[in-house]
């Protein structure tokens, strides 16, 4: 069943007249077409009854049909009232539209008050959960895509490995890292890729600069590539040259915190259990204080979406979701160390999808 059979099953079974979607990471799940619109309009009206149609900027209509959206591709220019061009492609369908379903979660409110300018009485509830209750179960072609990429988030950090060595900048190691990606066909990053060094990785979302490496840091990366539509994340921490042993304790009880989550990943298990199984190791080994962020993430159109793994999601693991695994522990001024991976749930348990080694890597360049 494709995405947009599954949408109007939903909007019959709720009495839902339509579904206008206008998230562009959602445009692309239902229609395959993927666009920064900027500001312009960028959707896929879906009805309950009548055929769909997708509406995008004018010059983008040959991107979207090669995109392999079958329907009907309305444009609009620059010097149009987009919503208007909407309202009469409404109209030409004949449908008398009463209720209509959006992402309340993108949905700007100048666009809700024009939805409602032409459309009059109209009533509007939520699509949010219903697109994310498709999205977070992967397909076998979908989790296919999303293993090329955690190949490649791989390949970036044995990039990494051989790249580091002392005086070299941060940003000296993302460039080469970024630009052997590029080499291998990948045009965008999930996210800025983020190098750290020594006591910099001791800030969980700290920023690539011109710092130095040396001899004895621990180097933490973070990066990932957008393949074929789908997101990678990988974190690993590297040391150059011989770490000390406070590096070393810190780096065994992320790692033991990440492998206890890991291997209790299962259908049934909650989201909450996961969390609490990480942060329990690390708390034990006195560094509680030190994991400030959630567990993890979803992982597949969008680098971040939903489930959110943290200690209060009872929501249960199910065959086909993907998700991060990332704790870490941040100690201001002294270490940061963060250890992650992407993972699929199997029927049985779990698949990593992203391989580079976890135990402590020695690099001795």
């Amino acid at each position: 069943m494709n995405k947009i059979t599954q949408l109007q099953n939903y909007l019959q079974e709720q009495s839902i007249d339509a579904a206008f979607i206008t998230d562009p990471y959602n445009v692309f799940y239902v229609s395959g077409f993927k666009s920064n619109p900027h500001e312009r309009l960028l959707g896929v009206m879906v009805f309950a009854e009548a055929e769909p149609f997708l509406i995008c900027p004018k010059m983008e209509i040959p991107d979207a049909k090669n995109a392999g959206w079958a329907g009907e591709v309305v444009g609009h220019e620059d010097t149009q009232n987009s919503m208007e061009i909407l309202y009469q492609t409404v109209l030409a369908r004949g449908v008398d539209l009463k209720t209509m379903a959006v992402e309340k979660a993108h949905m700007t409110v100048e666009r809700y008050e024009s939805l409602l300018s032409f459309f009059g009485s109209l009533s509007i509830t939520q699509l949010d959960e219903q697109l994310n209750a498709m999205r977070v179960i992967k397909d076998d072609a979908e989790l296919q895509i999303l293993r090329e990429a955690a190949a490649l988030a791989d390949y970036a950090i044995e990039v990494a490995a051989r790249t580091i060595k002392e005086g070299i900048t941060e940003i000296e190691v993302m460039t080469e890292i970024e630009l052997a990606l590029k080499k291998r066909g990948v045009t965008h990053m999930s996210f800025d890729t983020t190098v750290l060094t020594g006591d910099r990785a001791a800030s969980p979302h700290g920023k690539t600069g011109e710092y130095k490496l040396k001899q004895g840091d621990l180097v933490l990366f973070d990066l990932g590539v957008v393949h074929k539509g789908y997101c990678s994340d990988i974190t690993r921490t590297l040391a150059l040259g011989e770490p000390n042993e406070e590096q070393k304790e810190v780096y065994d009880v992320v790692y033991r915190s990440e492998m206890a989550a890991l291997e209790a990943v299962k259908p049934g298990v909650t989201a909450a259990e996961l969390d609490q199984i990480s942060r329990k190791v690390i708390a034990d080994a006195g560094y509680g204080d030190y994991f400030t962020h959630r567990l993890g993430h979803g992982l597949g159109i969008d680098v971040h979406e939903f489930p959110s793994i943290h200690g209060e999601n009872t929501m249960k693991i199910e065959k086909g979701m993907v998700f991060t695994l990332e704790p870490g522990i941040y100690v201001p001024g002294k270490v940061g160390v963060r250890i992650e991976d992407d993972v699929a749930v199997t029927a049985d348990g779990y698949e990593v999808l992203t391989k580079y080694p976890k135990e402590l890597q020695i690099i001795k360049n």
